[in-house]
């Protein structure tokens, strides 16, 4: 059995209600006209690999960028809930979900978290690298990183656009924007408030192991290491050296099978190329069940 950390989905009733709010979506995010992502029965019909079941997080259509924080308390309160109600009728392709936070309204966050670690079928929440024009370090996000890690709740980190950039692109944009996010977070000193802190970083870390060398001689060791407290997923479209870095740098319990199902590879995601990459790695097989399975699971515990 594989695990897939880091897959998406667009419910139908969230993607309805966004609908409802901007008719102009599709338009302004074309991705999602990824009928996988959208239509359930489709997804299934389609799935990818019948001994892999996903952890479904939101695509990155964030209602805060809508709606003001009461209304994007109601919208992501209720998602969650679909969510939820998807992971539990579909135990054989859905391993868990991961819940959408209110980033414009903190304090209901707060409470969206404690549901979300009530909930049998939902394992976290989905954070952005920027949220509101800020990054995720900022200071008013900080509440919503303590009371995950107090909770023992996983963040999911996902990359979005700056919108201050006018050549923002699919394929080096959101490695960048994924690895400011992690500087800005251990220079943010998040992992001496919260050392329990777990974030799972999109895009085996992005930049971040190909230029640690950098990171080792400009940051201070403290901070330097600081770096290996993140989990990263192995969602690069293959590259078994690249992977091999990755799994170098954070460590063989700090990588997690992740695919971003169902983009990049149509009609249902990367399973194979991912696959084959990690099954090319040099590493024994009780490694490839680390990553294809209990890293995740010791990762929610």
């Amino acid at each position: 059995m594989k695990i897939d950390a880091f897959a998406h989905i667009l419910t139908p009733e969230f993607y309805q209600a966004m609908l409802d709010i901007d008719a102009t979506i599709p338009q302004k995010y074309p991705f999602i006209k990824i009928e996988t992502l959208v239509n359930l029965d489709e997804r299934i019909a389609k799935w990818p690999n019948k001994n892999t079941k996903q952890v479904v997080s939101f695509a990155n259509i964030n209602p805060e960028d809508f709606v003001d924080g009461d209304e994007v308390s109601k919208i992501a309160q209720y998602a969650n809930q679909e969510l939820a109600g998807i992971v539990a009728n579909h135990p054989k392709y859905f391993e868990a979900g991961v819940g959408m936070l209110a980033m414009n309204n903190i304090p209901a966050s707060l409470k969206i978290l404690e549901n979300i670690e009530k909930s049998p079928y939902l394992v976290g929440a989905q954070i952005f690298t920027r949220h509101l024009g800020k990054s995720i370090a900022d200071p008013e996000f900080e509440p919503i990183l303590l009371k995950a890690a107090k909770l023992n709740l996983p963040l999911w980190l996902h990359p979005v656009f700056d919108n201050r950039k006018p050549d923002n692109n699919l394929v080096f944009s959101w490695e960048y924007e994924l690895s400011q996010a992690m500087l800005q977070l251990v220079q943010s000193d998040i992992f001496k408030k919260a050392p329990d802190l777990k974030i799972l970083v999109h895009h085996a870390g992005a930049m971040v192991p190909f230029f640690s060398g950098r990171i080792d001689h400009i940051l201070d060791q403290e901070h330097a290491e600081m770096f290996k407290n993140f989990y990263v997923d192995t969602a690069i479209l293959g590259n078994t050296p690249a992977l091999q870095l990755a799994l170098d740098y954070f460590g063989i319990n700090h990588v997690l099978f992740g695919t971003d199902a169902p983009f990049a590879v149509m009609p249902a995601g990367a399973d194979k190329i991912v696959t084959d990459a990690i099954e090319n790695l040099n590493i024994s097989d009780l490694y490839d069940k680390k990553i294809f399975e209990t890293n995740y699971q010791h990762m929610i515990k």
